[in-house]
């Protein structure tokens, strides 16, 4: 489940020129990334102009590109290759411009309004993981506002959430998939139901079988009610157009029936179930 609204960046290691900066923003601008998003925004200044080459967005590492002078690579340790890893409790987004790391964004995170409300409601319906490829510095603040009996998985890649989804298919549980990257995009196809998360709908989103504009993430647990009385809708107008077709089979077979008010009757039967799902649906949706 994605709980990040929003980060604070701050910078630490050789002082970025300003052709660098704008080499780094040329870069991370085609990523849709929440980090590097936020990064993106955090830069304040231009980047080029001139399209990036031989850019490449690797799956749970980070992203590279060669613009004008720079090939820029920004991610993890293991992304830039760094050895002497910084055991924080804020994310860390490395630096590395023609093969010389720079240096390291440590990123503060800062959650979504009401995103404790969001798991207490949903704490109610639903057992809850949250899994991660972030540093488990996270580990602290999310068991404040998470409730009992949360599952929390950080460090994991890709092909890890892919897998945990899987093991507790294996185990005959239906999941619901929240996620809001690229790195999701596995676990998001292999879920019974994939919600991507996105701050621009308009933008790229992983294959999935919803998307959620960002500002609505609070909104979670009434769609997820919402869909739960839609069934119930569902279900109730599949036993009244059962009732409805036995009683005019009763009728029917004992010759109770015209054959002019038989087929009156027919089509009747399918606009009353029409009418009984739009009357129902819209009084729950009033609800709200």
């Amino acid at each position: 489940i994605t709980t990040t609204q929003e980060t604070e960046m701050e910078f630490e290691g050789k002082k970025l020129n300003e052709n660098e900066l704008r080499a780094v923003k040329s870069v991370i601008r085609s990523s849709n990334h929440p980090l590097s998003r936020a990064l993106n925004e955090h830069i304040d200044i231009s980047s080029y102009q001139e399209p990036v080459t031989n850019y490449k967005e690797i799956t749970g590492k980070g992203i590279e590109g060669q613009i004008k002078d720079y090939f820029v690579q920004v991610g993890s340790a293991k992304m830039v290759g760094e050895v002497n890893i910084k055991n924080e409790s804020k994310s860390i987004i490395y630096i590395k411009i023609n093969d010389e790391i720079k240096g390291f964004y440590k990123n503060k995170n800062i959650y979504r309004k009401n995103v404790e409300q969001v798991f207490k409601e949903l704490a109610n319906h639903y057992e809850m993981s949250l899994i991660s490829g972030d540093h488990e510095g996270e580990a602290k603040n999310l068991e404040k506002i998470l409730p009992e009996g949360t599952v929390l998985l950080f460090n994991k890649s890709p092909q890890n959430k892919l897998d945990y989804v899987k093991k507790l298919q294996n185990e005959g549980k239906h999941i619901l998939m929240v996620g809001d990257g690229l790195n999701d995009a596995g676990a998001l196809a292999q879920s019974h139901v994939g919600i991507a998360i996105s701050e621009d709908i308009n933008v790229f989103s992983p294959a999935c079988d919803g998307i959620l504009d960002a500002k609505l993430f609070n909104k979670l647990p009434y769609f997820l009610k919402l869909s739960r009385q839609t069934v119930n809708v569902i279900k109730w107008s599949f036993v009244f157009s059962f009732l409805y077709n036995i009683i005019g089979m009763y009728f029917a077979v004992t010759a109770q029936l015209t054959p002019l008010v038989a087929a009156i009757l027919m089509p009747l039967s399918s606009i009353s179930i029409v009418v009984f799902v739009s009357v129902m649906t819209n009084i729950i949706g009033y609800k709200k």
